[in-house]
């Protein structure tokens, strides 16, 4: 079950408000949203926001743990609720679709080579590349 956003807020030590139960309600309802699409589905929610509002609850809302931001290549970055498991990311290189891969590997595994050098609070992010099925069809 996912939790309530503001119970998410006030655990994380945060203020509940308007604006970030919309944003974490977005999230909720779909994963790897650009800022535009959750600007999009929070004014779905309250009827008006703000794109640089936005800006600052998703800024908030990372800094706080509660949400990851995926910084893909070349493309706008991506918002997900963040979650426990470690995951990376399979990006469609024709229609951009974002599909989670679960790490088969302990987190502590994939972090090994940075630790070697005395890094503290370290986070792994792979993003794999490829063409989706849809897309090598040739069907949108």
């Amino acid at each position: 079950m996912i939790p309530d956003p503001a119970e998410r807020l006030r655990e994380s030590g945060l203020r509940v408000t308007g604006p970030r139960v919309a944003v974490l309600s977005s999230l909720q309802a779909g994963s790897h949203l650009s800022t535009e699409e959750v600007l999009g589905a929070v004014r779905d929610r309250t009827g008006t926001a703000s794109l640089q509002g936005v800006y600052n609850v998703l800024a908030d809302l990372v800094a706080a743990g509660l949400v990851h931001r995926i910084e893909p290549a070349g493309h706008p970055a991506l918002y997900e609720l963040a979650r426990i498991e470690n995951h990376h990311h399979l990006i469609c290189r024709s229609c951009g679709v974002v599909l989670d891969v679960i790490c088969d590997h302990d987190r502590e595994e994939c972090l090994v080579p940075p630790r070697l050098h005395g890094f503290t609070g370290i986070e792994a992010e792979i993003v794999f590349w490829g063409t989706c099925p849809e897309c090598h069809r040739g069907t949108p």
